[in-house]
C-alpha cells in the first residue's frame, strides 16, 4: 500500500530537517519488517515542503509504522520544525 506524504518545514529548517527524516527512512526500512519503500522528496520549486513517498506491505503494516518508535522519535526531534503533515493512502492503478 502506498502511501504519499507531504510535510510542511518551518522556515530556514530544511538543513535541520533532512539529517532527521534520512535517520527515520533508515530506521523504518530497518526495523519495520512492513515498511518497503521510503523515498524522501523535495520540491524544486517549494523549500518549505518535503513530500515522501511510502510503501507498506499493507494497512496493518503502515499502521505499525505511524505507531511505532521511529515515527515518535521524529516527532519529538522536529519539534518547530515539522509545522504540518498530511497524507493519502493510495491504491495502485492497474
Amino acid at each position: 500500500m502506498p502511501i504519499i506524504a507531504t510535510i510542511e518545514i518551518a522556515p530556514g529548517r530544511m538543513d535541520d530537517y533532512i539529517p532527521l527524516a534520512i535517520a527515520h527512512r533508515t530506521r523504518s526500512l530497518r526495523d519495520e519488517p512492513g515498511t518497503l519503500a521510503f523515498e524522501i522528496l523535495r520540491p524544486r520549486d517549494d523549500d518549505t515542503k518535503v513530500m515522501l513517498y511510502e510503501l507498506y506491505a499493507d494497512d496493518a503494516a503502515f499502521d505499525a509504522h505511524w505507531n511505532g518508535a521511529s515515527i515518535k522519535r521524529i516527532r519529538e526531534e522536529a519539534v518547530g520544525i515539522m509545522l504540518r503533515i498530511s497524507g493519502i493512502r493510495c491504491t495502485p492503478a492497474e
